[in-house]
């Protein structure tokens, strides 16, 4: 199956120095028939940036949007980006992008692609290559980010098609890409390689009369997501359209705490992990054959609408808590408030890390985490002190 794009001259879309290229914006069916639209953004501040990006496609008097909110992008960097709409079917016209963007704080990530006889594209268009960390911390959940080109256009983007949970300091690793099969004879090469050390797709699914905003990571692809009536079952359709096994990892919000999921695929029941993360957030994640395609039911939902997530995960106010009566040492607690800052909860326009034995930390901060705890300030009054107190190096993490 030939690629059929659908095109627009769109000027250069951009917001001061962050911008997407306009010859690094497309879009185009895939091989399964879906709109796809895919581009890069480009950070050319000295400082790294979150952004936002509003896609819409115009068929015939609908329109169509959908918005990520992307993983900080260091400065000097770029990172593509995908994003399907199974809405559209027949002849969309795709408008300029809407592209925001917040400052924040973010080191680059020390991982490389190895330029060397490693790197191959192969006859039929993907690519294997291998990755090395070259910086002193192990990455988690690294993925590895390519804009696939034609001879003389953007084609798609790739990624990294296998679950690659760490790399350490000084490893190498080999990783494997696959364009959309609808492409292969069209490629020509890849280029603009990212690393990023998390991404996910949004998602939002109407459930008891209102809106559930959930999350997923995959090198598979999931759309037309649904609740059954009574709300404890998600449907959502999935596929792969690669030659390899990929994974799939779905982040809820919990609404009780204690909901038990079970997962099937076309029906049949689908072995997976369900793990809570430091942010309090459900996780389920299995394997996803090669080629393949059909219908995900999740279910073990808790009927409702999930509460509102704290700002500040609640074992954070607990090691405040254990703090404060010297159950624990500075270095505990000052664990927490770096993971704040780690999960851009709260940031500075620059920090300079220091190792875990340099940490330091005035007394009187623990009457402060005491008023807290006892919710005598707020999380975001909490927040501001101690970003306010990191900035003028009163603490130091």
């Amino acid at each position: 199956m030939g690629v059929l794009f659908s095109l627009v001259l769109i000027p250069q879309v951009s917001f001061s120095e962050v911008f997407i290229p306009a010859d690094e914006y497309v879009g185009y069916f895939d091989s399964s028939g879906i709109y796809t639209v895919v581009g890069n953004v480009k950070n050319e501040f000295n400082y790294a940036v979150i952004p936002t990006i509003t896609l819409t496609v115009q068929e015939n008097s609908e329109m169509f949007s959908k918005t990520i909110t992307h993983v900080p992008l260091g400065p000097g960097a770029e990172i593509p980006f995908k994003i399907k709409f199974s809405e559209v079917s027949k002849s969309p016209i795709l408008l300029p992008a809407n592209l925001s963007y917040e400052r924040t704080t973010k080191d680059m990530i020390p991982i490389i692609v190895l330029y060397d006889e490693t790197l191959i594209k192969h006859d039929d268009g993907h690519l294997t290559g291998r990755i090395q960390n070259t910086g002193e911390q192990t990455i988690y959940n690294p993925k590895i980010f390519a804009v696939i080109h034609g001879h003389d256009q953007v084609l798609d983007i790739g990624q990294n098609i296998e679950f690659i949970e760490k790399i350490e300091p000084g490893e190498i690793l080999d990783f494997s890409m696959y364009p959309d099969p609808s492409i292969t004879d069209e490629i020509f090469y890849y280029s603009c390689f990212a690393p990023v050390d998390t991404t996910v797709i949004p998602i939002t699914a109407k459930k008891n009369d209102g809106n559930f905003d959930f999350r997923y990571d995959s090198g598979a692809w999931y759309s037309a997501a649904k609740f059954d009536d009574a709300g404890t079952t998600l449907t959502i359709r999935g596929y792969n359209s690669y030659p390899l096994e990929t994974y799939a990892n779905f982040e809820f919000p919990p609404i009780s705490g204690s909901e038990k999921f079970h997962v099937t695929l076309n029906d049949e029941p689908v072995e997976f992990i369900q793990s809570m993360d430091e942010m309090g957030f459900w996780h389920v994640a299995f394997a996803v054959g090669p080629t393949s395609q059909g219908t995900v039911k999740i279910s073990g939902f808790d009927k409702g609408l999930p509460p509102e997530m704290p700002k500040i995960p609640s074992w954070i106010k607990t090691n405040a808590d254990w703090w404060v009566r010297d159950q624990i040492p500075d270095s505990e607690f000052l664990e927490g408030i770096d993971f704040l800052f780690e999960k851009q909860i709260v940031s500075v326009p620059e920090r300079d890390v220091v190792i875990e034995s340099q940490w330091s930390i005035p007394l009187w901060v623990k009457t402060l985490a005491g008023w807290w705890y006892e919710e005598k300030i707020s999380d975001d009054e909490f927040l501001n002190v101690i970003e306010n107190l990191v900035k003028r190096e009163i603490i130091i993490i």
